[in-house]
């Protein structure tokens, strides 16, 4: 269970109508490295975490990323809400204004449908925190594109803060990737 405190972890704000950039951060939005294959990933591996530690940093984590999808989400509907059907369209986003009109819908930047094949969980907790470690540097490396794609300071700002979580990620599940080798090492000598 948690409680839903209602604001943004971090004020997601635009200073202007950059159709551009919009479009591409819906590869944070609805892409395979997106905040919400990264949510849904980490809840889904931490049921099989050998140890408490490591399940509650899954969980933590896992949340955090659906408030940064949260975040995309509204950092693209505040710039899409400014635009007109007619520069949507001149901005390639055409086939999402007809489809969606400015709701919001995941898929990545070139409109690809987000889906279930973009998440992993094979049971195996070392393979799982890998591939997680690997995740979050790639969103880190995404958030690094959208920031030179943009001049809107605003976007920058808040690309930023959620640039510098990935890196937060990355070393908490080093973290948790410590405390399962030594648990599962610990428990071979005792077999």
């Amino acid at each position: 269970m948690w409680i839903y405190e209602k604001k943004l972890q971090f004020p997601a704000w635009v200073e202007g109508c950059d159709l551009n950039i919009a479009k591409l951060l819906f590869a944070q939005y609805g892409g395979p490295d997106s905040e919400l294959s990264a949510g849904l990933r980490y809840i889904t591996q931490r049921y099989n975490m050998p140890i408490p530690e490591a399940k509650a940093i899954l969980t933590d984590i896992g949340t955090e990323e659906l408030a940064h999808w949260e975040i995309i989400g509204t950092l693209i509907y505040k710039i899409v809400d400014r635009a007109t059907p007619e520069e949507m369209i001149k901005a390639g986003m055409g086939p999402h204004y007809i489809q969606h009109g400015r709701d919001l819908y995941p898929h990545d930047a070139a409109g690809v449908p987000w889906t279930a094949a973009y998440i992993q969980a094979i049971e195996d907790p070392i393979t799982n925190l890998h591939e997680n470690m690997a995740a979050e540097q790639k969103a880190r490396t995404t958030y690094e594109h959208l920031i030179n794609s943009t001049k809107d300071r605003g976007v920058i700002e808040t690309l930023s803060f959620l640039r510098e979580r990935e890196v937060v990620h990355f070393q908490r599940f080093g973290e948790a990737l410590r405390l399962v080798q030594e648990y599962q090492e610990r428990m071979k000598h005792y077999k």
